[in-house]
């Protein structure tokens, strides 16, 4: 179905259904980049609202986004996550993904917000062939107190009913399981053990990599470790006065370096 130069569908990965939107397909051609955008940990296609669209227009690239397994549109989670439910997304789901839209061959530029900003770091680390530019928001590469504080807010009983009325326009029925099994998992004692550090050290690509001063679920620390282990060029975008969603909460400032960033790419290609 295309609606206003979107392409919304849905395809099988993994058996599972999962919801998925692209944009722009007019600009896909050998040589110019598709932007993959990776939603946040209780994110979906739509809540990055026209975000995606006007770095599209901009750019010129396409945009592939799609709701995870679990989350959006997509099927319903219905087992439990392990710790490594993102380098599963990451090693499994996306190049499921790509192969079934047939993109695995494509040059791509991934942009991840949150446990997106990590799973882009994993398939940028896993996959490098292809990746020709990595940009994160708000990624986490190891845990750190800040960010299991911040989920101890959300999983506990007084405000989770106000985060599924906020969330369930999002999510609809998936989305008591979505806040659920998330929350359980990244609350696990051992999952304070997760780190993809490793990741970093084999990504091939230039590396744009943002975060909000006063981001509750991260510190600097974040951004210091993917500038020490990424080999390739990175460039850090610290914030002052934005929280956890830079591109919302700065969004212009956001929008111009994903833009000369993109453009840098391109160049380069």
């Amino acid at each position: 179905m295309l609606i206003d130069n979107k392409q919304i569908g849905f395809i099988s990965a993994l058996n599972k259904k999962i919801y998925y939107e692209l944009i722009n397909a007019e600009f896909i051609s050998e040589n110019n980049p598709i932007l993959i955008f990776l939603h946040e940990g209780l994110g979906s296609c739509s809540q990055w609202h026209d975000f995606p669209k006007i770095i599209s227009d901009n750019t010129k690239c396409a945009v592939l986004m799609y709701d995870r397994y679990g989350y959006g549109k997509s099927d319903p989670i219905n087992e439990p996550r392990t710790i490594n439910f993102l380098n599963k997304e990451a090693l499994e789901f996306l190049p499921a993904i790509l192969r079934e839209l047939k993109f695995e061959n494509s040059k791509l530029i991934i942009v991840g917000h949150s446990d997106g900003g990590s799973i882009a770091i994993i398939y940028a680390g896993a996959f490098s062939k292809n990746v020709v530019g990595l940009i994160t928001e708000a990624a986490h590469v190891f845990i750190e107190d800040i960010s299991v504080n911040g989920i101890c807010l959300i999983a506990d009983s007084e405000n989770k009913p106000k985060w599924v009325k906020i969330l369930k326009k999002h999510h609809g029925q998936n989305t008591e399981s979505m806040i659920t099994s998330w929350t359980k998992t990244c609350l696990l004692p051992e999952f304070r053990l997760w780190n993809i550090e490793s990741y970093l050290k084999t990504i091939t690509c230039p590396v744009l990599a943002i975060q909000g001063e006063l981001d509750n679920y991260g510190t600097f620390a974040q951004l210091e470790s993917i500038k020490k282990n990424v080999k390739e060029n990175v460039e850090l975008l610290y914030i002052p006065d934005c929280g956890h969603i830079p591109h919302q909460q700065s969004s212009k400032i956001v929008k111009n370096q994903i833009n000369k960033f993109v453009f840098m790419v391109k160049k380069r290609l």
